[in-house]
């Protein structure tokens, strides 16, 4: 067994182990830790497979962003899960059907799986070797889908925006700064009153 083979086979078997710790775990920071661990050797299989970009594209985005910002709201809001997890049984019956489904999909996909050498013939040319994965990936998303790459980073902001929106909660008992007037104050409107020295107000 080579080198490759033995990373393959160790960051497959964590990857799975840990994506079934996931839903698993009964404490969602564990959960969280464990998406994390995911993450890392779906990174380590990308490496493996050349794509350098999309593995530090993992690492940097979801390891760094999506898991920890999870992280810091699962420990922030204190969700009681017990209490989620209430009505879990009457779900049940659909989300045994739904998976149902999608079990059955997945062995027909792998069961009737061929290769098929028209496609292979049919795919376009392999990257130049003095072109870097991440060169390549560039070119192709800054000419030939920069419209749907700037377009999916436009959906990206208004969901940013729609959950700013749905979760900023005004209190009405809170003092809020209010910059313009504070810039609007003059000498006028604050109370001075001198006070001699060594003597109290």
């Amino acid at each position: 067994m080579t080198a490759a083979a033995a990373f393959f086979y160790l960051f497959s078997i964590v990857m799975i182990g840990s994506a079934f710790m996931v839903i698993a775990a009964r404490n969602p920071v564990h959960s969280v830790l464990f998406l994390i661990l995911a993450f890392v050797n779906a990174a380590g299989l990308f490496l493996l497979l050349g794509a350098e970009f999309l593995a530090m594209i993992i690492v940097i985005v979801y390891v760094g962003a999506v898991a920890v910002l999870f992280l810091f709201v699962v420990m922030m809001l204190d969700v009681d899960f017990a209490e989620l997890k209430q009505g879990f049984l009457q779900y049940l019956p659909v989300g045994a059907l739904i998976g149902a489904a999608v079990l059955i999909e997945l062995v027909l996909v792998v069961g009737a799986w061929t290769q098929a050498p028209a496609a292979i013939a049919g795919a376009g040319a392999p990257t130049p070797p003095d072109v870097s994965n991440t060169l390549a990936l560039g070119r192709v998303l800054y000419t030939k889908y920069v419209y749907f790459f700037q377009a999916a980073g436009l959906i990206l902001l208004t969901a940013m925006i729609g959950a700013i929106v749905l979760t900023l909660r005004h209190k009405p008992d809170v003092k809020r700064q209010v910059i313009a007037d504070q810039n609007a104050r003059d000498k006028s409107d604050v109370v001075l009153k001198k006070v001699p020295s060594r003597a109290g107000v």
